[in-house]
């Protein structure tokens, strides 16, 4: 089951076994936000969008009955990924795809999709950028093959009316979310900021949009901290971690 390099670790709270490798990328707290902060339609269709080693999928499993397809470009990935799915016997729920971004519809319907999730790259792809001698780290943080503007054009072409599209990126990169999720009428609905501890700046931002949904309605969370003073992890991660 195991290749060279790979480690099997575990996120307690859903009995989720998940195979990772410092070669190459691994799940972050990031994976785990998402998943807690998406509402799941209980029996739908679900797209994981640059879904890495399908961290964010796997997660969602415990929460819905709803199929999730998992789209990851990078071949090392998307295998890791797929020995994750039959490693928890989820063959049924979920499906890898190793496919480009931009091919998605050579595989999926437009307007079929109940809930699409994203974990994309959150670093713009500038002459400037420096970027992780690592390719496999650098692909996962940087808009090399994938840019926000088409993580979110092919979300909306996925969902139906209604759909719900939910993402978690940078906090500074926050207006142009927002613009470019309504550029491609998806209405931003639910926002948290999330904080490493108490009197820090944010350092993710979660958010949720409504394909065709109306303008108004929009909510601020109550801010999330990852650590306490002390350097534990807060209690809302203690049980998205390890559960109650």
């Amino acid at each position: 089951m195991l290749k060279k390099g790979e480690r099997i670790d575990q996120l307690y709270a859903e009995d989720i076994q998940i195979i990772q490798s410092s070669e190459v990328f691994s799940f972050s707290i990031d994976a785990v936000l998402l998943a807690n902060f998406a509402r799941t339609p209980k029996y739908g269709k679900i797209i994981d969008l640059c879904a890495g080693n399908g961290a964010v999928g796997l997660f969602l499993s415990r929460k819905t009955s709803s199929t999730i397809d998992q789209i990851e470009l990078q071949p090392r990935l998307a295998d890791m990924g797929q020995r994750s799915i039959v490693l928890n016997h989820l063959e049924n729920q979920l499906t890898m795809h190793e496919l480009d971004l931009k091919n998605t519809f050579d595989l999926f319907r437009a307007d079929s999709t109940d809930l699409v999730v994203c974990n994309p790259p959150y670093f713009k792809e500038l002459p400037t950028s420096k970027k992780n001698p690592n390719p496999h780290l650098a692909i996962a943080r940087h808009e090399i093959h994938a840019t926000l503007a088409d993580v979110v054009q092919v979300s909306a072409k996925l969902l139906k009316m209604n759909g719900r599209f939910a993402m978690v990126h940078r906090p500074d990169r926050f207006l142009e979310i927002v613009d470019c999720l309504r550029a491609n009428r998806i209405a931003p609905k639910r926002i948290q900021f999330v904080y490493p501890k108490p009197g820090k700046e944010a350092n993710a931002l979660l958010i949720e949009g409504i394909k065709d949904g109306k303008k108004d309605g929009l909510r601020f969370l109550p801010p999330l901290y990852t650590y306490d003073d002390s350097g534990s992890y807060s209690p809302a991660l203690q049980e998205m971690l390890y559960g109650n």
